[in-house]
C-alpha cells in the first residue's frame, strides 16, 4: 500500500506543528497498518524535498481547505524541485465531512448543536482565512450557505482573517442585524497559528467561540478519503459539491 505523505503549509508557531502531528496520530488510527510521513512547504522541517525524495510508492494528500495558490502552484513545484512523480489528492474541501467536523468543534465549545431550535436561534460566523484567489473565497462562501441549508442556522455569514473583508466583528453585527438571538464563531483553519488567533481576538462579541478544526476524527477521514480516491481515481466518485 503506498505511503501517504500529508503536505501541511507550516507555521512559526510551534502550535501548528503539534496540531498536524496529532492529526497525523489520529490518521494512523483510522487506518493501521498505512505509513504516514508528513511534509511542509515553508517554516517547518522537515520540507518536501526532504521527505518526497525518498518515497518511491506514495501519495500526496495537501492539508489545505481550498484550491487556492498552494495547492495548484507551491505543493506542484515543490515536488518537482524534489525530481518526485508522486500523485497529488485533491485537497480536503468541499466533502459534508467539514461541516460535521465544523459542529464538533461549536459542541466542545458548549453550543447546543444537536437540538435545531437552538440551531434556528443561533447566527455562526465561518471565519477562514481568506484568499487573494476569488475562486477560493467563492467556494468557502459555498460551504457557509451549505452548512445553513444543512443544519438550520439561523444565518451563517463568512468572515476572513487576512485579505478582503468583512472581519469578524462584521460579521457579527450582521447575524445580530438578521435577527440571531445568539452568536458563535467557527474558525474554519485546521491548525492553531497568527490568524486563528486574530480571529480570537475579533469574537470577544461572540456567545461562543470554537476551537480550529485540528485533529478533528472527520479531517483524518477526510484525508484518507482523498487518499483512497487519488489512488484508485477509476473507482472515484463525483465531487461533492458545497
Amino acid at each position: 500500500m503506498p505511503a501517504l505523505l500529508l503536505i501541511a503549509h507550516g507555521s512559526r508557531d510551534p502550535r501548528h506543528a503539534a496540531s498536524v502531528a496529532a492529526l497525523v496520530e489520529e490518521v494512523r488510527a483510522q487506518r493501521p497498518g498505512t505509513e504516514v510521513a508528513t511534509a511542509y512547504l515553508d517554516h517547518c522541517a522537515p520540507r518536501i524535498p526532504q521527505v518526497a525524495g525518498r518515497l518511491t510508492d506514495a501519495v500526496a494528500v495537501p492539508l489545505l481547505l481550498n484550491r487556492a495558490f498552494h495547492a495548484k502552484h507551491d505543493i506542484p513545484a515543490a515536488l518537482r524541485a524534489a525530481g518526485s512523480r508522486l500523485p497529488v489528492a485533491d485537497v480536503l474541501g468541499p466533502s459534508p465531512l467539514l461541516p460535521a467536523a465544523l459542529d464538533r468543534r461549536l459542541a466542545e465549545a458548549g453550543l447546543d448543536v444537536a437540538t435545531p431550535a437552538v440551531r434556528a436561534r443561533t447566527g455562526v460566523v465561518l471565519a477562514a482565512a481568506g484568499s487573494s484567489d476569488p475562486a477560493a473565497d467563492a467556494a468557502t462562501r459555498a460551504v457557509a450557505a451549505e452548512w445553513r441549508r444543512t443544519r438550520g442556522w439561523a444565518a451563517v455569514e463568512v468572515a476572513y482573517a487576512s485579505a478582503a473583508g468583512p472581519r469578524v466583528p462584521e460579521a457579527l453585527a450582521a447575524l445580530r442585524a438578521a435577527g440571531a438571538e445568539r452568536t458563535a464563531v467557527a474558525p474554519y483553519l485546521l491548525a492553531p497559528g497568527r490568524l486563528p488567533d486574530r480571529i480570537a481576538a475579533a469574537s470577544t462579541e461572540a456567545d461562543v467561540l470554537a476551537d480550529v478544526l485540528g485533529p478533528a476524527p472527520e479531517l483524518a477521514t477526510l484525508l484518507l478519503e482523498r487518499y483512497d480516491q487519488a489512488r484508485h481515481p477509476a473507482q472515484a466518485l463525483p465531487a461533492l459539491t458545497a
